[in-house]
């Protein structure tokens, strides 16, 4: 089923883009799809906190629901969700960060499977579009919100820095 990785240079620094991924309730905002976020728990475990949140996901007449585990790790700079319930089979992505001169460089992970054939039919390639488009939403919302900052008068990200590349899983 879908797997796809990509490390993206990036003009902000590690803990901006961290700050953006963190940002979860705001998602319905910027993120592709992303109709609705919920927390529905948030939890301080000293070096980690872990966010339990409802998201719902929409396209056109189609809307799901699916409660995932956030866990933010801010002094590794890293993001790890997995799937509590909902319309998928398995749901897991990482987001990791790590400052580079000029920037930081953002690492996403993401494996899916929907746990509905029709659901995969109906869903599977709207949402396979949409989770290519991630890392671009999130730059987006960076350069919303850290419009001024030195590291954003660079060009940093250029198509030979893109490291994105689609991976595919036989289950």
């Amino acid at each position: 089923m879908p797997t796809f990785e990509t490390t993206r240079r990036m003009p902000f620094t590690a803990d901006q883009m961290f700050a953006v991924v963190a940002d979860v309730q705001h998602y319905p905002l910027f993120v592709p799809l992303c109709e609705r976020l919920e927390i529905a728990a948030r939890q301080d475990n000293g070096a980690e906190q872990v966010i339990t949140a409802i998201m719902a996901v929409g396209y056109q007449k189609i809307s799901e629901k699916f409660t995932s585990r956030v866990t933010l790790r801010p002094d590794a700079r890293e993001i790890d969700v997995v799937k509590i319930d909902g319309p998928f089979q398995r749901l897991t992505n990482r987001w990791r960060f790590r400052d580079v001169p000029g920037g930081c460089e953002v690492h996403f992970f993401i494996d899916y499977a929907f746990a509905s054939k029709m659901l995969s039919l109906l869903m599977g390639a709207v949402f396979d579009k949409a989770v290519r488009k991630y890392t671009d939403a999130f730059e987006a919302r960076a350069r919303t919100l850290y419009p001024a900052t030195p590291n954003t008068m660079m060009v940093a990200n250029t198509d030979a820095e893109d490291a994105s590349r689609p991976r595919g899983r036989a289950d």
